[in-house]
Protein backbone atom coordinates (compact mmCIF):
# COMPACT_ATOMS: atom_id res chain seq x y z
CA UNK A 1 0.00 0.00 0.00
CA UNK A 2 1.67 3.44 -0.94
CA UNK A 3 1.81 5.66 1.77
CA UNK A 4 3.12 9.07 2.71
CA UNK A 5 4.03 9.84 6.68
CA UNK A 6 5.39 12.66 8.10
CA UNK A 7 7.11 12.76 11.87
CA UNK A 8 7.61 16.43 13.44
CA UNK A 9 7.95 17.68 17.10
CA UNK A 10 5.78 20.60 17.13
CA UNK A 11 7.40 22.23 20.07
CA UNK A 12 3.59 23.16 21.06
CA UNK A 13 0.89 22.86 18.75
CA UNK A 14 -0.80 25.90 19.12
CA UNK A 15 2.12 28.11 18.80
CA UNK A 16 3.10 25.64 15.95
CA UNK A 17 -0.41 26.68 14.33
CA UNK A 18 -0.26 30.39 14.91
CA UNK A 19 3.09 29.72 12.35
CA UNK A 20 1.22 28.06 9.61
CA UNK A 21 0.90 24.25 10.62
CA UNK A 22 -2.53 23.88 9.06
CA UNK A 23 -0.98 25.28 5.45
CA UNK A 24 1.54 22.58 5.84
CA UNK A 25 -0.40 20.26 6.56
CA UNK A 26 -3.40 20.86 3.95
CA UNK A 27 -0.29 20.50 1.39
CA UNK A 28 2.03 18.54 2.82
CA UNK A 29 0.21 15.48 0.47
CA UNK A 30 0.97 12.93 4.03
CA UNK A 31 -1.31 9.98 4.39
CA UNK A 32 -0.47 10.22 8.07
CA UNK A 33 1.03 13.08 10.51
CA UNK A 34 2.63 12.15 13.61
CA UNK A 35 3.27 15.01 15.80
CA UNK A 36 5.24 15.08 19.45
CA UNK A 37 5.56 17.40 21.82
CA UNK A 38 2.08 19.16 21.18
CA UNK A 39 1.57 20.40 24.83
CA UNK A 40 -1.73 21.04 24.37
CA UNK A 41 -5.16 19.43 25.51
CA UNK A 42 -7.72 18.80 22.89
CA UNK A 43 -10.43 20.72 24.11
CA UNK A 44 -7.65 23.72 24.01
CA UNK A 45 -6.96 23.79 20.48
CA UNK A 46 -9.56 24.66 17.11
CA UNK A 47 -7.86 22.26 14.71
CA UNK A 48 -9.20 21.16 11.41
CA UNK A 49 -7.05 20.28 8.11
CA UNK A 50 -9.76 19.25 5.81
CA UNK A 51 -9.22 15.04 4.81
CA UNK A 52 -7.81 14.42 8.24
CA UNK A 53 -8.72 12.87 11.69
CA UNK A 54 -7.04 13.95 14.96
CA UNK A 55 -5.95 11.42 17.37
CA UNK A 56 -4.69 12.48 20.61
CA UNK A 57 -2.76 11.36 23.35
CA UNK A 58 -1.84 14.53 25.93
CA UNK A 59 0.13 14.32 29.07
CA UNK A 60 -1.89 14.69 31.92
CA UNK A 61 0.42 17.53 33.39
CA UNK A 62 -1.25 20.79 31.74
CA UNK A 63 1.71 22.07 28.70
CA UNK A 64 3.88 19.10 28.02
CA UNK A 65 4.44 16.81 25.90
CA UNK A 66 2.15 14.78 24.65
CA UNK A 67 1.43 13.23 21.32
CA UNK A 68 -0.78 13.23 18.44
CA UNK A 69 -1.74 11.47 15.01
CA UNK A 70 -3.68 12.81 12.13
CA UNK A 71 -4.59 10.55 9.96
CA UNK A 72 -6.20 10.65 6.37
CA UNK A 73 -6.47 6.67 6.26
CA UNK A 74 -8.46 5.28 8.61
CA UNK A 75 -6.72 2.74 10.91
CA UNK A 76 -7.97 -0.26 12.40
CA UNK A 77 -7.56 1.25 15.50
CA UNK A 78 -5.60 3.83 17.74
CA UNK A 79 -4.31 3.13 21.40
CA UNK A 80 -2.07 5.38 23.28
CA UNK A 81 0.88 4.66 25.50
CA UNK A 82 3.22 1.49 26.56
CA UNK A 83 0.43 0.25 28.77
CA UNK A 84 2.78 0.85 31.56
CA UNK A 85 1.66 3.41 34.42
CA UNK A 86 5.27 4.63 35.06
CA UNK A 87 5.62 5.94 31.57
CA UNK A 88 2.08 6.72 30.10
CA UNK A 89 1.16 9.30 32.00
CA UNK A 90 3.55 11.58 29.68
CA UNK A 91 1.73 10.97 27.09
CA UNK A 92 4.45 10.33 24.97
CA UNK A 93 3.60 7.41 22.77
CA UNK A 94 0.33 6.63 20.13
CA UNK A 95 -0.30 3.68 18.36
CA UNK A 96 -2.40 3.31 14.92
CA UNK A 97 -2.90 0.15 13.24
CA UNK A 98 -3.18 -0.52 9.77
CA UNK A 99 -3.58 -3.52 7.55
CA UNK A 100 -0.11 -4.07 6.79
CA UNK A 101 1.67 -2.30 9.64
CA UNK A 102 1.63 0.25 12.76
CA UNK A 103 2.60 3.20 13.16
CA UNK A 104 3.91 4.75 16.14
CA UNK A 105 4.66 8.15 17.07
CA UNK A 106 7.12 8.29 19.97
CA UNK A 107 8.68 11.92 22.16
CA UNK A 108 11.57 10.31 23.75
CA UNK A 109 12.32 11.37 27.45
CA UNK A 110 15.18 14.07 27.20
CA UNK A 111 18.42 13.56 29.44
CA UNK A 112 17.84 16.64 30.61
CA UNK A 113 20.27 19.18 31.68
CA UNK A 114 23.10 17.69 34.08
CA UNK A 115 22.12 14.23 33.01
CA UNK A 116 19.19 14.38 35.38
CA UNK A 117 17.03 11.90 33.44
CA UNK A 118 19.86 9.65 31.72
CA UNK A 119 18.85 6.89 34.27
CA UNK A 120 15.07 6.79 34.08
CA UNK A 121 15.44 7.39 29.98
CA UNK A 122 18.49 4.56 29.47
CA UNK A 123 17.40 2.19 31.84
CA UNK A 124 13.69 2.12 32.13
CA UNK A 125 12.48 3.89 29.13
CA UNK A 126 14.08 2.90 26.15
CA UNK A 127 14.10 -1.49 27.33
CA UNK A 128 10.39 -0.99 27.98
CA UNK A 129 9.71 1.04 24.37
CA UNK A 130 11.91 -2.02 22.72
CA UNK A 131 9.62 -4.14 23.88
CA UNK A 132 6.50 -2.56 23.35
CA UNK A 133 7.72 -2.44 19.74
CA UNK A 134 8.30 -5.84 19.44
CA UNK A 135 5.17 -7.11 21.22
CA UNK A 136 3.51 -5.37 17.95
CA UNK A 137 6.03 -7.30 15.64
CA UNK A 138 4.81 -10.51 16.98
CA UNK A 139 1.53 -9.32 15.27
CA UNK A 140 2.59 -7.23 12.38
CA UNK A 141 5.63 -5.03 11.42
CA UNK A 142 6.24 -1.60 12.58
CA UNK A 143 7.02 2.14 11.05
CA UNK A 144 8.22 4.11 14.35
CA UNK A 145 9.42 7.49 14.21
CA UNK A 146 9.59 10.87 16.42
CA UNK A 147 12.21 12.98 18.23
CA UNK A 148 14.39 9.71 19.80
CA UNK A 149 16.07 12.72 21.56
CA UNK A 150 19.65 11.28 20.80
CA UNK A 151 22.13 12.08 17.57
CA UNK A 152 23.30 8.48 16.74
CA UNK A 153 26.65 9.01 15.06
CA UNK A 154 28.84 12.08 14.98
CA UNK A 155 27.73 13.00 11.56
CA UNK A 156 24.13 13.38 13.05
CA UNK A 157 25.66 16.45 15.09
CA UNK A 158 27.68 19.72 13.95
CA UNK A 159 29.60 19.55 16.84
CA UNK A 160 30.11 16.01 17.90
CA UNK A 161 33.46 16.43 19.86
CA UNK A 162 31.96 19.69 21.56
CA UNK A 163 28.94 17.57 23.09
CA UNK A 164 30.39 14.40 23.70
CA UNK A 165 28.96 13.40 26.89
CA UNK A 166 26.16 16.00 26.71
CA UNK A 167 22.25 15.06 26.48
CA UNK A 168 21.15 13.74 23.18
CA UNK A 169 24.97 12.50 22.41
CA UNK A 170 25.80 10.19 25.96
CA UNK A 171 26.98 6.43 25.43
CA UNK A 172 24.13 5.44 26.70
CA UNK A 173 22.09 6.97 24.66
CA UNK A 174 23.49 6.24 21.69
CA UNK A 175 23.75 2.37 23.08
CA UNK A 176 19.86 1.99 23.40
CA UNK A 177 19.81 3.70 19.47
CA UNK A 178 22.04 0.69 18.85
CA UNK A 179 19.95 -1.38 20.24
CA UNK A 180 17.19 -0.58 18.14
CA UNK A 181 18.92 -1.15 15.33
CA UNK A 182 20.21 -4.78 16.31
CA UNK A 183 16.45 -5.65 16.70
CA UNK A 184 16.33 -5.74 13.14
CA UNK A 185 14.91 -1.76 12.76
CA UNK A 186 15.99 0.57 9.72
CA UNK A 187 17.26 3.87 10.37
CA UNK A 188 15.08 4.99 7.14
CA UNK A 189 17.22 8.29 6.34
CA UNK A 190 20.67 6.83 6.05
CA UNK A 191 18.91 3.95 3.87
CA UNK A 192 19.26 6.67 1.21
CA UNK A 193 22.11 9.45 2.59
CA UNK A 194 25.32 8.43 4.01
CA UNK A 195 26.49 11.99 4.69
CA UNK A 196 26.80 14.97 7.14
CA UNK A 197 24.93 17.71 7.34
CA UNK A 198 21.35 16.65 7.50
CA UNK A 199 20.04 17.50 10.75
CA UNK A 200 16.15 18.10 11.84
CA UNK A 201 16.48 20.25 15.23
CA UNK A 202 18.40 23.65 16.13
CA UNK A 203 19.18 25.37 19.25
CA UNK A 204 17.05 29.29 19.29
CA UNK A 205 20.19 30.85 19.85
CA UNK A 206 20.62 32.87 17.21
CA UNK A 207 21.99 32.22 13.48
CA UNK A 208 22.27 28.95 14.77
CA UNK A 209 19.61 27.00 12.27
CA UNK A 210 20.78 29.87 9.36
CA UNK A 211 24.31 28.52 9.75
CA UNK A 212 23.05 25.05 10.18
CA UNK A 213 24.61 24.18 13.17
CA UNK A 214 22.40 21.52 14.47
CA UNK A 215 21.38 17.56 15.62
CA UNK A 216 19.99 15.16 13.97
CA UNK A 217 17.59 13.54 16.29
CA UNK A 218 14.07 12.92 14.25
CA UNK A 219 13.93 9.64 12.85
CA UNK A 220 11.61 7.21 11.07
CA UNK A 221 12.81 3.27 11.91
CA UNK A 222 11.07 0.22 9.99
CA UNK A 223 10.97 -2.72 10.58
CA UNK A 224 13.40 -4.87 8.36
CA UNK A 225 10.44 -6.60 6.42
CA UNK A 226 9.24 -3.27 5.06
CA UNK A 227 12.63 -2.38 4.12
CA UNK A 228 11.77 -3.35 0.35
CA UNK A 229 8.81 -0.92 0.13
CA UNK A 230 10.93 2.08 1.36
CA UNK A 231 10.68 4.63 -1.60
CA UNK A 232 12.37 7.60 0.02
CA UNK A 233 13.23 9.35 3.10
CA UNK A 234 14.02 13.13 3.77
CA UNK A 235 14.79 16.55 6.08
CA UNK A 236 12.22 19.52 5.21
CA UNK A 237 14.66 22.17 6.96
CA UNK A 238 12.83 24.60 5.06
CA UNK A 239 9.69 24.36 6.79
CA UNK A 240 9.63 26.90 9.52
CA UNK A 241 7.33 26.67 13.43
CA UNK A 242 9.26 24.93 15.24
CA UNK A 243 13.10 24.37 16.98
CA UNK A 244 12.46 21.09 14.65
CA UNK A 245 11.51 20.38 11.47
CA UNK A 246 9.31 17.81 9.58
CA UNK A 247 10.98 14.50 8.28
CA UNK A 248 9.00 12.19 5.55
CA UNK A 249 8.94 8.62 4.55
CA UNK A 250 7.16 7.42 1.43
CA UNK A 251 6.14 3.83 1.46
CA UNK A 252 5.13 1.53 -1.09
Amino acid sequence: MPMKLISWNVNGLRACVDKGFRDFAVSCGADVICLQEVRALPEQLRLEVPGYTMHWNPALKRGYSGTAILTRLKPLQVFPGLGLAEHDSEGRVLTVEYDEFFVVTVYTPNAQRALARLPYRSEQWDPDFLRFLRKLEKIKPVVFCGDLNVAHREIDLANPQANRGNAGFTDEERAGFDRLLKAGFVDTFREFESGGGHYTWWSNRKGVREKNIGWRIDYFLVSGDLKPQLKRAGILPGVLGSDHCPITLEMG
